[in-house]
């Protein structure tokens, strides 16, 4: 029998960024900015799917196939607090290939950064029987905030 283990993880991640904390928090909320700058490269990534329900209580999912390996990778998320412009609160789990990697609860703060925002996004996970690496989900998370940033401070 193979082994189960937990692997736990935490990071934090601060940005700032020009745009204004309303600018900023409508990248979340809105899907059609939120696809500009979530999810796979366009030139590496078929999207196989996303729906986003922002409201408390509400669904996001983003699902996609890696051209190079054919992978399949996919993400469920649910809010749990939204303050506009200050606030999301939400958990997550990764699958790839439908089978579940990880469970996540993040938080993301919006502050005002004289006329722009700093940002900060908090995240602790549970890793499943090494199906993933805590280090490359941080990475991951930084190259998100990059595409972010680069939205933003265009």
């Amino acid at each position: 029998m193979t082994a189960r283990t937990l692997i736990r993880s935490s990071f934090t991640l601060e940005r700032d960024y020009r745009a204004p904390p309303e600018r900023a928090f409508q990248a979340f909320a809105d899907p059609a900015t939120k696809a500009l700058w979530f999810g796979g490269p366009a030139d590496e990534w078929e999207d196989l799917g996303t729906g986003l329900d922002f409201r408390e209580g509400g669904h996001e999912y983003n699902e996609g196939r890696f051209h190079k390996n054919d992978i399949v990778s996919r993400f469920d998320a649910y809010y749990h607090e939204i303050t506009p412009n200050e606030r999301i609160v939400y958990n997550y789990e990764m699958r790839i290939n439908g089978e579940k990697l990880s469970v996540s609860l993040a938080s993301i703060e919006f502050a005002p950064n004289g006329t722009g925002t700093h940002l900060t996004l908090s995240e602790y996970g549970v890793f499943f029987d090494e199906l993933d690496d805590p280090r490359g989900r941080e990475l991951g998370t930084i190259d998100l905030l990059d595409s972010l940033g680069r939205l933003l401070d265009a």
